[in-house]
C-alpha cells in the first residue's frame, strides 16, 4: 500500500449542518485521543478499590474481582456487532453514542449498592467500550493519511499507555475517600461525547477496496480473507501475544517483587507505571520511528526488547534490577500497538474496516483473560521466575521464526 503524501487533503463529510465548532480532523484528533484513554480506564481505575468493593457490598474477593473483568467479556462479545454497525452507518454516531453510554454505565457505580446491579452496569460498560474502541480505530483510518495517520495512531497508543500508568493512581487516591468515588471519573465521557458530537466529522468511507466481493461478510468471508491474506491472522496473533505477555507482568510481577521484600501496593504500582510511561514515550515518537523501519522490523525490535527484558526479569536479584525489564517491555508494547492497528488497515478490505478492526480488540482482551491461565500452568508448579523464562523463550522463538519467514520471501 502506497502512503499518500502528507500534503494531501483529508476527505470527510459533515452528515448535516455545520456544528458550532469546526469539524476538521485536526480539531477532532485530541478529542479522539482523550476518549481513547477511557478504554484503558474502564478496568484500570478500579484495581486499587477491589477490597473496598468487597467490603462495601459484602461479597467474596472473587466476586468483587468480577467487577473489573466483566466488561472485558462483553467487549469480546460485542465488538463484532459494533464493527458491523460501524461499517454500515459510519463510525461517528456509534462513537458518540458509545461515549454517552460509557458515562451512564460507568458513572452509575457512584450510586449502586447492589452487587448484581453493579455487575449489570459493568456489562453495559463493556458494550460501550466495544463501540468506542472500534469507532476510534476506523475514525483514525479514514480521517488521516500517511504520516498523519502514523502520528494519530502513535498518539493513541501513547495515551493508552500513559492512561494505564495514571488511572490506577487516580483510583487509589479517590478510593481512600470512598470505593464509590472512582466511578465518578467515568462521567468524563459525557463532556467528551458532547465535544465529539461538535468536533468529529463523519469520514467518507472508502468502499472500493474489497467492495465488489459478495462473499466478504460473515464467518465465511473472514475465513476467505484469512486465506487470501495469511499474514492477517498472524498480526492478530501478535496483539494477542502482546496482551498475554503484558498481563504476565501485571499478574506475576508483584510475586517476583515480593521475593525482594517489596510488598507495598503503592511501590508495586510504580513498576507498572514505569511500564506505561515507557510505552507512552515510544508510541509518542512512533511516526518518526516508522520513517526508518517497516512493520516487520518494528515487530522484530519489540521481540528483541521482550527477549532481553523477560530474561533480565528471570535473572533479577534486586528491586533495582527489576525496573529495567518492565521499561523494556513497555517500549516494545508502545511500538506494537500502533503497528498492529496500522498493519491491519493495510491488509483488510476497506468496506470491512469496522468488522476486521474489531477483531483487534477481541484478540487483545482474550489475551488478557487467558494470560493468568496459560502462565499459571507454569507458575504454580515451577515458581514465578519460570513465567518470565517462558515469556523470554516465546519471544525468542517467534523472533527466529519471523526471521526465517522473512528470509524465505
Amino acid at each position: 500500500m502506497t502512503e499518500p503524501p502528507d500534503e494531501s487533503p483529508t476527505k470527510h463529510r459533515h452528515g448535516g449542518e455545520e456544528s458550532l465548532l469546526s469539524r476538521s480532523p485536526e480539531t477532532a484528533l485530541w478529542v479522539i485521543i482523550a476518549s481513547g484513554t477511557l478504554t484503558v480506564m474502564a478496568g484500570a481505575i478500579l484495581g486499587p478499590v477491589v477490597n473496598g468493593i468487597q467490603n462495601g457490598l459484602g461479597v467474596s474477593g472473587s466476586l468483587a474481582g468480577l467487577i473489573i473483568t466483566t466488561h472485558g467479556l462483553f467487549i469480546v462479545l460485542t465488538s463484532p456487532i459494533a464493527g458491523s454497525l460501524i461499517d454500515r452507518y459510519g463510525p461517528r454516531q456509534p462513537y458518540v453514542l458509545g461515549l454517552l453510554l460509557y458515562a451512564i454505565a460507568g458513572g452509575a457505580g457512584l450510586f449502586i449498592d447492589s452487587f448484581v446491579v453493579l455487575l449489570a452496569s459493568r456489562a453495559v460498560l463493556g458494550v460501550a467500550v466495544a463501540f468506542v474502541y472500534t469507532s476510534i480505530t476506523v475514525l483514525i483510518y479514514n480521517l488521516f493519511a500517511g504520516r498523519r495517520q502514523d502520528k494519530a495512531m502513535g498518539l493513541r497508543g501513547s495515551a493508552n499507555s500513559l492512561g494505564a500508568a495514571v488511572w490506577p493512581l487516580v483510583g487509589g487516591v479517590l478510593g481512600t475517600i470512598s470505593w464509590h468515588l472512582p466511578f465518578g471519573v467515568y462521567l468524563l465521557a459525557l463532556p467528551l461525547g458532547v465535544l465529539a458530537y461538535l468536533t468529529v466529522p463523519e469520514p467518507t468511507l472508502d468502499s472500493t477496496r474489497g467492495g465488489n466481493d459478495p462473499d466478504n461478510g460473515g464467518i465465511s468471508g473472514v475465513i476467505r480473507e484469512f486465506q487470501r491474506t495469511p499474514l492477517l491472522p498472524l498480526v492478530y496473533g501478535l496483539y494477542f501475544a502482546t496482551n498475554a505477555l503484558l498481563y504476565s507482568i501485571v499478574v506475576y510481577y508483584p510475586q517476583l517483587l515480593a521475593g525482594f521484600g517489596v510488598s507495598s501496593s503503592f511501590v508495586i504500582s510504580l513498576y507498572l507505571s514505569a511500564l506505561g510511561i515507557a510505552g507512552g514515550v515510544s508510541a509518542y515518537f512512533y511516526d518518526r520511528i516508522k520513517r526508518r523501519f517497516n512493520y516487520r522490523q518494528l515487530t522484530g525490535v519489540a521481540l528483541v526488547l521482550w527477549l532481553v527484558g523477560f530474561s533480565l526479569a528471570a535473572a533479577a536479584t534486586s528491586p533495582l534490577l527489576a525496573i529495567l525489564p518492565v521499561v523494556l517491555f513497555g517500549v516494545g508494547q508502545g511500538l506494537v500497538f500502533p503497528t498492529v492497528l496500522l498493519w491491519v488497515e493495510e491488509l483488510i478490505p476497506a468496506n470491512r474496516q469496522g468488522q476486521f478492526s474489531s477483531y483487534v480488540a477481541i484478540a487483545g482482551y482474550v489475551g488478557q483473560f487467558l494470560s493468568p491461565i496459560l502462565f499459571g500452568v507454569i507458575a504454580d508448579p515451577f515458581g514465578v521466575r519460570t513465567v518470565f523464562v517462558t515469556a523470554a523463550a516465546f519471544a525468542g522463538v517467534v523472533l527466529v521464526l519471523a526471521g526465517i519467514r522473512y528470509a524465505m520471501q
